[in-house]
C-alpha cells in the first residue's frame, strides 16, 4: 500500500527550508539594494550641496576681490592727487619764499621814491638838502631795523676791531705804528650776519704792525 503525502516528511521540510532561505536571500538583496539607493541619493544630495556652497564661496570671493580692487584704485588716485599737490606746494614755497621780504622792501622803495621826488622839486637851498639827507637817513634806519628785527639780518661795523678772516675780506693793507696786531682801519662795505651766521664778509682796509709788514715784504 502506497503511503500518502506527508507534509511533515523530511523532504518537504528541506524544500521548505530551502525556499525560506531563498526568500530571505532575495529580501536581504532587496534591502541591500534599497540601502545602496538611499546612500547614493544621500551622496548625490551631499555633492550637490557641496557644489552649491563652493559656488557661493567663489561668488563671495569674487565680490570681495572687486571691492578691494575698487578701493585700491581709489586709494591710488587719492595718493597721486596728494603727491601732485605736495609737489606744487613745494614749488610754490620755493618760488615765493621771499615774498614777505620783498613786500617789506617795496614799502622802503616807496619811501625812497617819495624822498627823491620831494628833493627834485624843492631842493633849492642847503636847508632843503639837509632835510632831504635826514629823510634818506631815516629810511635807511627803518630798513635796517626791519631786516634785523623781522628777518634776523644784522649789519656789523668792523673799523677798529681786530682783523678776522671769518668776518673780514682785506682789500688793502698798510703798515701802522699804532697797532700791535692786524686791525681793521676802514670799512669799504659793511658785513652782514643772518641769525649770527656771517652771510657777507666786510670788505676792509687792514692796518698791520710794522714788524709783520716787514716780514711780509721780506717774504715777497
Amino acid at each position: 500500500m502506497k503511503e500518502g503525502f506527508n507534509e511533515n516528511s523530511p523532504l518537504n521540510s528541506a524544500e521548505a527550508a530551502e525556499g525560506d532561505a531563498e526568500n530571505r536571500g532575495e529580501n536581504d538583496y532587496g534591502d541591500a539594494r534599497t540601502e545602496n539607493i538611499h546612500e547614493s541619493d544621500a551622496q548625490n544630495r551631499t555633492e550637490c550641496g557641496s557644489s552649491t556652497n563652493e559656488a557661493e564661496k567663489i561668488a563671495e570671493l569674487e565680490r570681495k576681490l572687486a571691492e578691494l580692487s575698487d578701493q585700491y584704485l581709489r586709494k591710488a588716485a587719492d595718493f597721486e592727487n596728494f603727491r601732485k599737490r605736495i609737489v606744487k606746494e613745494k614749488q610754490d614755497a620755493i618760488e615765493f619764499a621771499n615774498q614777505s621780504l620783498l613786500l617789506d622792501l617795496i614799502a622802503i622803495l616807496d619811501d625812497f621814491e617819495r624822498a627823491i621826488s620831494v628833493a627834485g622839486a624843492s631842493a633849492k637851498t642847503e636847508a632843503d638838502f639837509d632835510s632831504f639827507r635826514e629823510g634818506i637817513v631815516m629810511i635807511e634806519k627803518r630798513l635796517l631795523s626791519q631786516l634785523e628785527n623781522k628777518w634776523g639780518l644784522k649789519r656789523y661795523d668792523s673799523a677798529g676791531t681786530p682783523f678776522d678772516p671769518e668776518r673780514h675780506e682785506a682789500l688793502f693793507m698798510e703798515k701802522s705804528p699804532d697797532v700791535s696786531e692786524p686791525t681793521v682801519k676802514e670799512d669799504f662795505a659793511k658785513g652782514y650776519t643772518l641769525k649770527d651766521r656771517v652771510v657777507r664778509t666786510a670788505k676792509v682796509k687792514v692796518a698791520m704792525p710794522e714788524t709783520e709788514i716787514d716780514i711780509v715784504d721780506g717774504g715777497e
